[in-house]
């Protein structure tokens, strides 16, 4: 007796992969940009992200409130809002056509799952810059460093001193891990035994553990931040996590400029940089 499995037919979808954080290729984060994507289920979605086995992959639909739709998903979930995606996303529409540019500046509105955000586009003599705003922050529950810093395989010490760490939203919760110093976070290290418990109870997306000082001599922060499989262990620039780095930052008067440098991924090989503003 023979069997025959039906083949599925699935249309074809243009896509494009596109570094955002970065001016030259192979650095930064990449992502998956997925376009006419409205046909697409969520497990279809899902399956794609999985298929790419990036960070996220952004999927491009229309909207009806703003200029565009966007969902992003990990390998294994939907996320609802990201900052890589949104400037990869935007840059890749740029590029082809998709949105076009009035002069010098343009602003159009980018609709998530968290709701529209604006996103402001400046011409330069050879690209655009993308300016992503995120939601206004919420500080939610902080935590001891003795609570927290095992997780990482760290001592209650390697955290800066008087300040806790609190999960952080401007869109996604993720929990903002301030560390004293670019040599605890490189002795940073996720425990898979006992941190996707305490992730789940605490109810954050993801921990951004970051320093006062840059990777190079233009950095003001460094940054890691980890994931658990199916997702990746460790992503080379977190945009969202940036925003809420950024708003932790100014909310408990660890930084003087409301504009600074933030560096993340060089340990990696995937050397990314945002210019970050609180306002």
């Amino acid at each position: 007796m023979h069997s025959v499995a039906k083949k599925e037919k699935m249309r074809t979808y243009p896509f494009m992969q596109v570094d955002a954080f970065t001016e030259r290729p192979l650095a930064g984060n990449p992502c998956a940009i997925i376009f006419e994507a409205d046909n697409l289920t969520t497990d279809q979605m899902l399956a794609i992200a999985k298929e790419m086995n990036l960070s996220e992959t952004a999927f491009v639909l229309k909207s009806e409130i703003a200029n565009v739709r966007a969902r992003y998903f990990t390998p294994a979930e939907e996320i609802p809002l990201a900052g890589h995606p949104t400037i990869a996303t935007i840059h890749a529409l740029v590029e082809r056509g998709d949105v076009a540019l009035q002069g010098d500046y343009t602003k159009i509105s980018l609709e998530l799952q968290v709701g529209p955000i604006p996103i402001e586009l400046y011409k330069a003599e050879t690209a655009v810059r993308v300016i992503m705003n995120q939601k206004k922050p919420q500080f939610m529950a902080t935590f001891s460093p003795d609570e927290i810093m095992p997780h990482f395989g760290l001592e209650a010490d390697d955290c800066l001193p008087d300040a806790l760490p609190q999960i952080v939203s401007t869109g996604t919760p993720q929990l903002m891990i301030p560390v004293r110093s670019l040599d605890v976070l490189r002795r940073a290290q996720l425990n898979a035994t006992t941190y996707p418990t305490f992730r789940q109870n605490a109810g954050f997306f993801s921990p951004h553990l970051f320093c006062l000082q840059g990777a190079t001599d233009q950095g003001d922060t460094f940054a890691r931040h980890f994931g658990v499989p199916p997702d990746t262990m460790e992503d080379p620039f977190t945009g969202s996590a940036t925003g809420g780095m950024a708003a932790y930052l100014w909310h408990h008067r660890l930084l003087t400029n409301p504009t600074f440098i933030a560096e993340q991924g060089h340990w990696m090989n995937r050397p990314g940089q945002a210019q970050v503003e609180v306002v």
